[in-house]
């Protein structure tokens, strides 16, 4: 068995090296996690909630230590903190809605029936997640499953290995027993054993397509639910009646933050005709004032990706289009730090199309390409022309005109005047090879449960 390497992207040194639990310490971490479960479903719903809120509050106390790490292991820089404002929100929510939510739906309570329905957790979770925010994608699945009453089993990206560290030690800190939260190290065979083993109650995998196909191949037979979310090309939509100085702002930052390694990112851009060549330039204006460079330098605004091989599938999608006729409108001598490697310039497409890949396959890097557009019919059409459909960007000064588009875009988010945002109050989901299933709000709570029905007689 192979150690797992954490290759930073900062300097392409070993920052982290890991050995992977043999089949044996997996399926005994798995076996621990089950027989913990009906003890701490057993527990109060207040004392879960408290044990978990205490959680996030020790990790809340390691910022100092967090944000570097994000930093060395994937490349966001430290200027913009860690990701406890998004972890404290979501877990602040799912907890005020848990009782609500997870109380028993009363059909009749008389001298003669009781019947209603119940939820109950399924058992143990196994949450599979993803670099590139690694502490919330990881609350979104965790927090409402232990307060649902499941133990959960995380197995974090190699690229974010230090993460299902934190998160366990902050937890256990906090008084959640070890068996009912574990940080695992798994290679690709050992998960895929687990989970076609029915080790597991539920997945939830954040990746991508591919990954998730092999998910829906390990769990095959077992009828273990999975929750799949598999990245997008999101679209933004920009009406004759839109705000460009606000659509330009956003819809950029939507498209660069992060290096544009955000599932909901914006990767390809509508504009009306009427507004197209001011909202170009002004988008080559915002791009150009961007920082490319080491994420520890307090001026950096747009750090190394992840990888170089990720940078790698971007910079081939770029020259691709290039080739078959596309313009860049970024000048990469502005951006010296541009290595060939993992620093990558980000880069303005114009004269593109949908038989180029940087328009329909993921691009998950800080490129963006814009298309004209004469109205909202055409618009549509090039927004549901995607195998993605996760969020929708619409900018409008109409209410009624977003939701009537809305109700046309094959997506799991419609957005008006925003992007690139996750309200905890709304089901995270998507359609098409985005995947299944659904995280935060109420039915959050209902991915980590299932119903029970009670129907009891007096006699």
């Amino acid at each position: 068995m192979k150690p797992i390497q954490l290759i930073s992207p900062v300097d392409g040194s070993v920052y982290a090296t890991r050995m992977p639990l043999t089949l044996e310490a997996a399926q005994a971490a798995a076996k621990k996690a089950k027989a913990a479960q009906k003890a701490w479903a057993a527990r109060s719903l207040e004392e879960r909630i408290a044990l978990v809120k205490a959680g996030v509050a020790r990790l809340n106390a390691m910022t100092d230590v967090i944000v570097p790490e994000i930093a060395s292991q994937m490349g966001r820089p430290t200027r913009f903190g860690g990701e406890f404002g998004g972890v404290n929100a979501r877990t602040e929510y799912m907890s005020q809605i848990a009782a609500e939510t997870l109380a028993p739906h009363v059909i009749e309570d008389s001298d003669k029936f009781r019947r209603y329905l119940a939820r109950e957790a399924l058992g143990v979770v196994f949450i599979v997640a993803p670099w590139n925010y690694p502490y919330l994608t990881t609350i979104n699945t965790l927090v409402p499953a232990l307060i649902a009453g499941n133990t959960v089993v995380l197995k974090h990206a190699s690229q974010t290995m230090l993460v299902g560290e934190r998160l366990a030690e902050a937890f256990h800190a906090g008084g959640i027993p070890a068996d009912v939260f574990q940080n695992v190290v798994l290679d690709h065979a050992t998960t895929e054993h687990l989970i076609s083993g029915r080790y597991f109650n539920f997945v939830n995998f954040t990746g991508s397509v591919g990954g998730g196909q092999a998910m829906e191949r390990a769990a095959a037979g077992t009828f273990t639910p999975l929750g799949l979310e598999l990245g997008g090309k999101d679209p933004g939509y920009v009406r004759a009646d839109a705000n460009l100085e606000a659509a330009i702002d956003t819809l950029m930052d939507g498209a660069m933050y992060n290096a544009g390694q955000c599932c909901c990112g914006i990767e390809r851009i509508y504009v009306h005709e009427s507004l197209y060549d001011a909202f170009v330039t002004g988008a080559v204006k915002w791009v150009s004032a961007l920082k490319l460079g080491n994420p520890f330098d307090a001026e950096t605004t747009l750090g190394p990706m992840a990888n170089k091989r990720f940078a790698a599938v971007v910079r081939g999608q770029i020259a691709e289009a290039l080739a078959a006729g596309a313009k860049a409108l970024i000048d990469p001598k502005l951006f010296p730090a541009d290595d060939g490697g993992a620093y990558l310039a980000p880069q303005v497409l114009v004269n593109v199309d949908h038989s180029m890949r940087v328009m329909m396959e993921e691009s998950f890097g800080p490129v963006v390409g814009i298309m004209k557009v004469k109205d909202d019919a055409e618009a549509i059409r090039l927004m549901n022309d995607s195998p993605y459909g996760l969020t929708a960007s619409v900018w409008t000064q109409d209410y009624a005109v977003a939701e009537q588009i809305g109700r046309q875009i094959e997506t799991g988010t419609v957005f008006m005047n925003r992007a690139d945002y996750l309200d905890p109050a709304l089901c995270w989901t998507g359609c098409k090879d985005t995947g299944r299933g659904g995280s935060l709000s109420y039915l959050g709570f209902h991915s980590v449960t299932r119903p029970k029905s009670y129907h009891l007689k007096k006699v």
